[in-house]
C-alpha cells in the first residue's frame, strides 16, 4: 500500500494547471508506465508506445514541469532518464464535481484505468501462457463483476476496509521474494434506475455477476 509521501492529492482551485496537464491522454499513458515499470528514458518510452521520441520528451518535460515525474539516475549519462515522482494521484471527486472544468478529467482518467486493466489482462495471459508467471498464480488471479446493493455510507465503508486491508497485506508481503506486482483495480459506480420503457444503452452494458472470472 502507498504511504501518504507516495501519494499525492491534488486541489482542482489550488492545482488547476496541474491538473490540465494530465489532460492529454499521452501525458497519462507515460506516467502509468513510470509507475508501472520504472524509470525509462523518452527513447524506450517511444517504442513503448508507439510515439517519436520527440513526442514522449516533449510530454515528459511537461509533466515534469508539474512535478509528475523527475529525474532519475542515468544508467549511462548519454540520455535523460525519468521516474515517477508519486505512485498515485488523488483528488476529491466532491471538490472535483464541483470545479469547472474538473470534471472531464475525472472521466479521462478513469477511462485511462479501464484501458490499463485490458492492456494488464492481455499482458497477465502472455505471463501465463510463456511461463513467465508461475502456475501457482492462476487460482487467485481473475476480475470480479458484481453489482450490489449498496448505501452510499456503505460504500465508503468498503473503500475504506480494502485500504486497511490492502495496506496490511502489502506491508506483510514486503520482504517476501515471491511477491509480484498486482494489478488491483476496483471501481464503485452506482448506477440509477433504468426505466423499462427506454431504449437499449451501448454505453453502460449489464454486469455478468461473474467474480474471479479471468
Amino acid at each position: 500500500m502507498v504511504s501518504e509521501e507516495q501519494k499525492r492529492v491534488l486541489d482542482p482551485e489550488q492545482d488547476a494547471a496541474a491538473l490540465k496537464a494530465l489532460t492529454h491522454p499521452l501525458r497519462i499513458r507515460l506516467l502509468g508506465m513510470l509507475r508501472q515499470d520504472g524509470p525509462a528514458t523518452a527513447s524506450e518510452l517511444a517504442v513503448r508506445t508507439g510515439e517519436s521520441s520527440a513526442s514522449t520528451s516533449y510530454h515528459l518535460r511537461v509533466l515534469a514541469k508539474y512535478a509528475f515525474v523527475a529525474e532519475a539516475e542515468h544508467r549511462d549519462g548519454r540520455e535523460r532518464r525519468w521516474q515517477a515522482v508519486h505512485f498515485v494521484t488523488s483528488w476529491s471527486n466532491k471538490a472535483m464535481a464541483a470545479a469547472s472544468g474538473s470534471q472531464a478529467l475525472v472521466s479521462l482518467s478513469r477511462k485511462a484505468q479501464i484501458e490499463n486493466l485490458e492492456a494488464s489482462l492481455a499482458r497477465h495471459e502472455a505471463d501465463i501462457a510463456d511461463g513467465r508467471l508461475g502456475q501457482e498464480w492462476v487460482e487467485p488471479s481473475g476480475i470480479n463483476d458484481l453489482m450490489p446493493r449498496l448505501t452510499p455510507e456503505s460504500l465508503t465503508e468498503l473503500w475504506d476496509v480494502l485500504d486497511r486491508k490492502l495496506e496490511e497485506l502489502t506491508a506483510r508481503d514486503a520482504e517476501d521474494p515471491r511477491a509480484a506486482q498486482v494489478v488491483f483495480l476496483t471501481a464503485g459506480l452506482p448506477l440509477a434506475p433504468r426505466d423499462p420503457g427506454a431504449e437499449a444503452e451501448t454505453s453502460a452494458p449489464a454486469g455478468t455477476g461473474a467474480e474471479n472470472a479471468s
